[in-house]
């Protein structure tokens, strides 16, 4: 008497595994995505915070990237991270954006208004827009 397995039996095998890794793949790469869009908002929250030390230091955002570089190394300045300062209402170089792309191909951006009536952070899914206060308040409340 032999033993083993019939080829229908490990067809219904090899179809199991199909089928499941058809249900893996796309969850996996989801949360690629996911992950890679989560990167660049990280780098914008520190670029962000980088932004806001500078501002508490002198009452003004710094364009300069390469001062920006020193402040925190660790970021592209220039490089990935775009960054736009412009003047509000006040006029005083008190408002900043900074976008990057991520892996996925979405473009995040990250405003703050530290004067006027529109003073706050906002969000944005678009490049950097002109640095305008109805611009950049115009950006979102959320990614």
């Amino acid at each position: 008497m032999q033993q083993g397995f019939t080829l229908i039996e490990l067809m219904v095998v090899v179809l199991i595994i199909a089928i499941l890794i058809a249900i893996a793949i796309p969850t996996f790469l989801g949360a690629r995505k996911r992950a890679q869009d989560r990167a660049v908002q990280s780098e914008l929250r520190n670029a962000l915070t980088n932004e806001k030390v500078t501002y508490t230091d002198s009452s003004t955002y710094d364009g300069s990237t390469a001062n920006m570089k020193v402040l925190e190394p660790s970021l592209d300045w220039g490089g990935k991270l775009t960054l736009v300062v412009g003047d509000s209402s006040i006029g005083t170089k008190d408002m900043f954006c900074v976008s990057e792309v991520s892996k996925s191909g979405t473009t995040f951006s990250l405003a703050d208004i530290a004067l006027g009536p529109s003073s706050g952070v906002y969000y944005g899914k678009v490049a950097c827009p002109a640095a305008t206060e109805a611009n950049f308040a115009g950006l979102g409340a959320s990614w």
